[in-house]
């Protein structure tokens, strides 16, 4: 209780954060808003996929899981900026848990996730985007969105840890993201791309998770390599496992990476 406490605490100092530098806020939300408008209205009409509504309604699930997913580098350039500050060394003067900063700056992040979602869809629903499958399921794929972002954001704490330089982590941590979202069928389908990419493209964890949500979302999916999979037949449950296993791996490595860090 008292590390959870102390966890608030920090997600506490992460928002005052944003009301004091609000820049941070308006920059993080137009950032997805230029996506969702340059993919709908530079790509939308050069691409055919065959979905009622057009191509914003394939569009919008994949602008969502592309803008969690940059949570990892948010995270980790943030965790980055605050070590060099000496941040590190002022909490372990205080009587917190040592592991309150880590899981405060996840919270935090998966917060500000909430208000960029929440714009973003705002954005998408002016633009044309008219999810079909009520209410429930909607609530459900967001929640799912909200989920995968703090996932990712406990990879983001320990890319952040391992560079600490800000600029190195956020070249690092694009690194990651850039290929996990492009090569995924976040933005046309997979279909098109040659066979031995198909299987990346498909089963990678963004691929999936844009998959849960348009079916959430009730749009249709499209597979190509590797349609009948058990990712292309039940991605809401592969999507679960991903998330799952990449908090198992990473939440007890990024905790004892900031141990390991407080010791030197």
């Amino acid at each position: 209780m008292n590390a959870l406490r102390d966890a608030l605490i920090i997600t506490k100092r992460q928002l005052l954060q944003l009301a004091r530098v609000p820049e941070v806020l308006i920059f993080s939300t137009i950032q997805p808003v230029m996506f969702v408008l340059l993919f709908r209205y530079v790509f939308g009409g050069s691409i055919d996929t065959g979905q009622p509504g057009g191509y914003v309604q394939l569009l919008m699930p994949g602008i969502f899981v592309q803008t969690t997913a940059f949570t990892l580098a948010a995270t980790a350039s943030g965790l980055a900026e605050d070590m060099t500050k000496g941040l590190i060394d002022r909490f372990r003067s205080l009587p917190i848990s040592r592991s309150a900063l880590v899981f405060g700056r996840t919270l935090g992040d998966g917060l500000l996730n909430i208000v960029v979602l929440f714009v973003m869809g705002l954005a998408g629903y002016i633009v044309g985007w008219r999810p079909t499958s009520g209410v429930l399921k909607i609530s459900l794929a967001f929640i799912f969105l909200l989920a995968f972002g703090y996932a990712l954001s406990w990879v983001g704490i320990f890319a952040g840890l391992s560079a600490r330089d800000a600029r190195v982590v956020q070249n690092m941590s694009f690194l990651i993201t850039f290929p996990l979202t492009f090569l995924s069928n976040a933005f046309a389908p997979t279909t098109g791309m040659p066979r031995a990419l198909q299987y990346f493209a498909e089963w990678n964890p963004v691929s999936t998770m844009v998959a849960a949500c348009r079916e959430l979302f009730g749009v249709k999916n499209e597979f190509g390599a590797t349609a009948g999979s058990f990712p292309s037949e039940h991605p809401l449950t592969m999507s679960l496992i991903y998330m799952v296993v990449i908090l198992v791996i990473f939440v007890p490595l990024s905790v004892r990476k900031y141990n390991n860090a407080n010791k030197k």
